[in-house]
């Protein structure tokens, strides 16, 4: 850990602009595609690879990126990484046709799996054990902020401008996390410059790519598909491969395997990590569906619905402060254990909704499910990151990123197979054609404007009591997964975290230049 005095805490500003930046492109994306499907002419698989560009690229080099900035500072890919979101963001914005905006979306998931990890890695060398789930509570806090912040600013810039500027949206924000990193963050790199494994680089990249496109089109077409089942076997062997080969490595006396597998041996890092990738699975659920709610349900438009979700970012900034103070009087297993269980609390209870349903109840069990994450990601993440080395900060930061990164591809797959299926089991489509029934059961937005476009009231009806129902269910599977968070973290989470990390074999700490 460097000594930067009261500087620290400036110096958590750009790491945390930088996560808000990565995040605003996640959201603010899904606003403009029914603008980017009329205007570039895409078609649905158009519209899919917008999405899935980005986030194959990232699965495929998180690991790889975590290791250049071990070997070559990691305020320098930092940097590099931040400029090369900005050009990317410009070349969105500008795309003449879908295939040019699916490559520039591919260039974004190359910088954002160059800053998320090493925004990840900077915060075990600027701050001490003691303030390190606070510093990780404002991170995690601005990348949360950014959901609902994506809508609000999409949904605006689309009513007065083009749909490029939900894209040139980045550019003022790279622009000044570029000179806050510049200015405020200090240089840390590997005292010894780890060697690059290509065998691992490519057999991990290659594993998690192929595992993520195939529960991505299992989300989309069955998991009896036979392209994602061979996808997702695939991925799978790759990844055993990939772990048998740093296994190998690690007996060699002077192997230097990508990722350090005695980290697994850690409780507090295995388990801070299933942990916070639990949570990200829940946060996802909820983000996945309510948005179409408050839409297609409530009648929101983008604005609206953005502005409709901020009692979460209100609950998670108020139980990430609570949790910063009882966790040291409580410990971290008792701490993470209550927020899994305001998590299962504010998941059951927007399960009982309906299509009847006031904002008001709905604003209140969001910001319980809110206090939930505040309480609980901050704290996973801090106890997996306490757990590494500071000589590999940057390939075990982007191993927790990684993990949550296909966590949250299988979280989604699932959860959208769990909504589709209650839905669309629920609808009444008797008396439509084909091509209407067809797309009622497509989506409920398609449902709504089916409805809309027959004048038939019974239809909305049935269309919004069936999405809503849907939603219930998928919301209570959420619930189970936060009740099983409760009882894990009290089984296997250590009551305090590590004092030190698991070393790397007796290497020496990083050096870090200021």
């Amino acid at each position: 850990m460097t000594s930067l005095g009261a500087r620290r805490w400036w110096a958590l500003a750009p790491l945390a602009l930088s996560g808000l930046v990565v995040g605003l492109d996640l959201t603010v994306l899904n606003v403009a595609l029914p603008t980017l499907a009329t205007d570039l002419h895409a078609s649905t698989g158009d519209l899919q690879w917008f999405a899935n560009a980005y986030n194959l690229v990232l699965a495929a080099m998180l690991l790889p990126a975590g290791l250049l900035g071990d070997r070559f500072g990691r305020k320098r890919v930092l940097l590099t990484a931040l400029a090369l979101f900005g050009i990317a963001s410009v070349g969105c914005a500008y795309a003449a046709s879908a295939g040019q905006l699916i490559a520039g979306r591919a260039l974004l998931g190359l910088g954002g799996a160059a800053v998320l990890p090493l925004c990840m890695a900077m915060l075990p060398v600027i701050f001490a054990p003691e303030e390190r789930t606070r510093a990780i509570a404002i991170w995690v806090t601005a990348n949360a902020v950014s959901f609902p912040l994506g809508p609000i600013f999409g949904g605006w810039l689309l009513d007065n401008f083009w749909w490029g500027s939900v894209f040139l949206i980045n550019v003022p924000v790279v622009a000044v996390a570029l000179v806050a990193v510049a200015i405020l963050l200090p240089e840390s790199r590997s005292e010894r410059a780890p060697r690059l494994d290509l065998v691992g680089v490519v057999t991990s990249s290659a594993g998690l790519v192929a595992l993520t496109y195939g529960v991505i089109e299992a989300g989309e077409s069955g998991w009896t598909d036979p392209l994602a089942v061979v996808a997702m076997a695939a991925g799978a062997l790759l990844l055993a491969g990939f772990v048998r080969w740093q296994r190998q490595l690690s007996r060699r006396p002077y192997g230097q395997p990508l990722i350090d597998l005695e980290l697994f041996r850690s409780p507090g890092f295995t388990w801070g990590t299933v942990l916070a990738t639990m949570s990200t699975f829940a946060m996802f659920g909820f983000l996945f569906t309510l948005p179409q709610y408050f839409q297609a349900v409530g009648g929101a438009d983008a604005l609206g619905t953005g502005l409709r979700l901020l009692p979460v970012i209100g609950g998670l900034l108020v139980g990430s402060r609570v949790a910063d103070r009882l966790s040291p009087r409580l410990g971290v297993a008792p701490t993470v254990a209550v927020g899994f269980g305001l998590l299962a609390a504010g998941l059951y209870a927007g399960a009982a909704s309906d299509a009847g349903t006031e904002y008001g109840f709905t604003a209140a069990w969001m910001t319980v499910l809110g206090a939930g994450l505040g309480f609980a990601l901050p704290v996973t993440m801090g106890v997996a990151l306490g757990a590494l080395s500071a000589e590999r900060s940057g390939v075990g930061s982007a191993l927790i990123q990684a993990l949550r990164q296909v966590g949250g591809v299988i979280g989604v797959a699932l959860l959208g197979t769990v909504l589709n299926a209650t839905y669309r089991g629920g609808l009444d489509l008797a008396g439509l054609p084909a091509p209407a029934a067809e797309s009622v059961r497509d989506s409920v937005a398609g449902g709504v404007a089916v409805a809309g476009e027959l004048g038939s009231g019974p239809l909305l009806t049935s269309v919004r009591e069936a999405f809503v129902h849907a939603m219930d269910v998928m919301l209570m599977v959420c619930a189970g997964v936060a009740v099983l968070g409760v009882a894990l973290a009290l089984l296997f989470l250590p009551r305090r975290p590590a004092v030190a990390p698991v070393g790397e074999r007796g290497e020496s700490p990083q050096e870090v230049t200021v």
